[in-house]
């Protein structure tokens, strides 16, 4: 009895282990970057290739740059972003988030806002002045979306300032009794 407890405990733990739900890649670029993904069956495709040819182009770099764009190649199961690999649960979870479709014949290529929503998507297309154009005509609430600010240092006091007094803490609250 007490082994069949055992196996039971060890199945549901890995059970459980194996449910975890790895975030998108793309949640850590929201508000900072937009995220450019192409999901290609294959690493010859032709809309792929064409895209890493492009991108030679310093010209074409640097606007890339300007529009604070980050290009994800996700190729079968295997993703890149900026060229360095990503994890596999990474790249299935960034799949996931797209919902591209169960078939692929072409290429499929996402423009993701920096406020995440999808400001582009095409089948087989990724024509960069295109998507250069799509940025520069977005709204500019979106262009000015960014990042929560992280936490700001106090600013000293000036001259003409008044210091500012400490707080004191709080009294501790005394526990209930029965």
């Amino acid at each position: 009895m007490f082994i069949r407890l055992l196996i039971l405990a060890s199945v549901l733990a890995t059970s459980t282990a194996q449910a975890i739900e790895v975030p998108s890649p793309l949640e850590q670029d929201r508000g900072k970057s937009r995220p450019l993904v192409i999901v290609a069956l294959k690493s010859n495709d032709p809309t792929l290739a064409e895209l890493k040819k492009e991108l030679e182009d310093p010209a074409i770099q640097q606007g890339f740059k300007d529009r604070s764009l980050v290009l994800y190649e996700v190729v079968g199961i295997a993703g890149k972003r900026d060229g360095k690999d990503l994890e596999t649960q990474s790249t299935m979870s960034l799949i996931r988030s797209l919902k591209p479709g169960m078939i692929i014949k072409d290429a499929k290529v996402f423009l993701i806002g920096k406020d995440g929503e999808r400001k582009f998507e095409g089948e087989g297309d990724a024509d960069l002045p295109k998507l250069f154009a799509t940025i520069d005509a977005l709204p500019a609430s979106e262009k000015e979306t960014q990042a929560p600010p992280e936490a700001v240092p106090p600013e000293k006091p000036g001259k003409g300032s008044k210091p500012v007094k400490p707080v004191k803490p709080a009294k501790p609250v005394k526990a209930l009794e029965d």
